[in-house]
């Protein structure tokens, strides 16, 4: 049975664009939908022409965006010695080794982003079934395994945000909120979409961008036009 949209989702239908408009256009549109009641999560999609299969073709990493993403995380880092102290410091909510990887096996989940060190994957690597599903496992590529812990604790705790690709070639992330003023939404896109630009797989045959659009929670997608 398909699923019936409420009233307010429909209202936002009403003055979708039939086409793709420029980001500028889009986020004017978004920021005038009715029925905003809260502080919703601006998010963006974009569907890229990679093979998902070919581990040269994928996309993972974090980055920082210009205005941040108006929202704090919860980090935790699996470190020792110095190290842990200044992961404390930064902001993480629990450090440790052995006894935070039992804490977690025992289902223990209530945090964003896990970050380790080096010599802490071979405990971590404990987790790889727990983690892994849920997007958590700390990775080299998305930057949650590195030897200066505590720089990374902070980033991710003021909003550094991760991006993977899905099966699909699909990317989402968060860009801000419905109340950030609409220049700094168009620069926190643009500038992530420049750099997925600049980031093409050398392999990717064709049409590299396919479709961008961004949305807000409970809203319709808005496709934006850029150039790929």
């Amino acid at each position: 049975m398909a699923k019936t949209r409420g009233r307010r989702y429909q209202k936002c239908l009403e003055g979708l664009p039939t086409t793709a408009v420029s980001p500028k256009e889009a986020i004017a549109v978004l920021k005038g939908m009715e029925g905003l009641k809260f502080d919703a999560t601006v998010e963006l999609v974009m569907h890229l022409g990679i093979d998902p299969r070919q581990a040269d073709q994928a996309m993972r990493g974090s980055m920082s965006l210009p205005h941040g993403i108006g929202k704090t995380k919860k980090v935790i880092a699996f470190c020792d010695g110095d190290e842990a102290e200044k992961a404390t410091a930064a902001g993480a909510i629990e450090v440790g080794g052995e006894e935070l990887v039992k804490k977690i096996t025992d289902g223990w989940m209530d945090f964003d982003v896990a970050i380790a060190t080096p010599a802490m994957m071979k405990v971590v690597s404990k987790l790889g079934r727990v983690l892994g599903p849920t997007g958590k496992m700390p990775s080299p590529k998305a930057g949650t395994v590195t030897p200066d812990a505590a720089t990374a604790v902070k980033d991710f705790a003021a909003g550094k945000v991760e991006y993977r690709n899905d099966d699909a070639g699909n990317m989402h992330i968060p860009i801000g909120k419905i109340s950030f003023e609409a220049d700094q939404l168009e620069e926190n896109m643009m500038t992530f979409v420049n750099f997925v630009k600049k980031s093409r797989p050398s392999t990717v045959k064709g049409t590299y961008i396919k479709k961008v659009s961004i949305s807000a929670t409970m809203t319709p997608g808005i496709a934006v036009a850029v150039v790929s």
